[in-house]
C-alpha cells in the first residue's frame, strides 16, 4: 500500500502489489479483493471498458462477397467488435473517452480498416443484435406483420419458409419462444436490402437443423 498525497488515505498501487493477500485477511467487512486479470496482449488496442476493464484488440476485416465468422468463449469481445464495425459503438482506443470520429482514420489510416470506416456512414447495414428477448419487448404485434414491416426485398415468404416460421406468422410476437425469436430476427435482418449484414449470435436457442437453415439463409446473402 502506498498513501495519496491528494487525500492522505491509504491506497493499493498496482504496479507494487504481488497478490500475497494480506490487506484482504487484515481489511474488515470483506472490502477487498484480489482478482487476477489475465495478461495484456500485444496489439492495438481498439476498445477498453475503464481502467482495468475488459479490452478489445484489433478488429476482423469485412471483405465484399464474403461470409466471416467470428469464434470465441463468452466475453471474448465478438459483440464488442460487431457493434463497433456496425457504427453502433464508437471506440476509445483504451482512452477513458470517445474519440472523435476523425480518430478512427488516424487509428487505421494505411489499412483496409481505414477505407472500411471511411464508407462506413455511406453504405447501408443490416444488424441481428445478441439480445433477442428485447425484440418481444420493443416490437408489438405478429411474426407476419413484423416481417412484412421490414421486407425491402419482398422475400418475406421465402424467408419465412426457409426459417420455417409459417406456423407462427400469425402468433403474437410476445408469445414466441427464444428459438422462435431467433429465428424472426435472423429473418428481420436478412429481409433487409443492405450492404453488409450482422448476425450476433444467431445460433442461440437453435438445434442443429435450425442453425444449418440460418447458415444457409446467411450464405444466400452474399451469393
Amino acid at each position: 500500500m502506498i498513501i495519496d498525497e491528494l487525500t492522505g488515505k491509504p491506497v493499493i498501487s498496482e504496479e507494487l502489489c504481488t497478490g500475497c493477500g494480506i490487506c484482504v485477511h487484515k481489511c474488515p467487512f470483506r472490502a477487498i479483493s484480489i482478482i487476477n486479470l489475465p495478461q495484456e496482449l500485444e496489439g492495438r488496442c481498439i476498445h477498453r471498458y475503464g481502467p482495468n476493464g475488459f479490452a478489445l484488440y484489433e478488429l476482423p476485416i469485412p471483405r465484399v462477397g464474403k461470409v466471416a465468422g467470428l469464434v470465441g468463449q463468452n466475453g471474448t469481445g465478438k459483440t464488442t467488435a460487431l457493434e463497433i464495425l456496425a457504427g453502433n459503438l464508437s471506440p476509445n482506443f483504451g482512452l477513458q473517452k470517445v474519440a472523435p470520429p476523425r480518430a478512427l482514420n488516424e487509428f487505421f489510416k494505411g489499412s483496409e480498416l481505414q477505407a472500411y470506416f471511411a464508407r462506413i456512414e455511406r453504405v447501408k447495414m443490416a444488424y441481428k443484435p445478441q439480445a433477442i428477448d428485447r425484440l418481444s419487448k420493443v416490437v408489438r404485434g405478429e411474426v407476419g406483420e413484423l416481417l412484412a414491416k421490414v421486407d425491402e426485398r419482398n422475400i418475406a415468404g421465402d424467408m419465412a419458409k426457409a426459417l420455417e416460421l409459417n406456423e407462427v406468422l400469425n402468433r403474437n410476437i410476445k408469445l414466441l419462444s427464444g428459438g422462435e425469436l431467433q429465428r424472426l430476427a435472423i429473418a428481420a435482418a436478412a429481409v433487409r436490402d443492405a450492404d453488409i449484414y450482422y448476425f450476433d449470435e444467431p445460433s442461440a436457442h437453435l438445434d442443429v437443423y435450425q442453425r444449418l437453415n440460418a447458415a444457409r439463409v446467411i450464405r444466400e446473402l452474399v451469393e
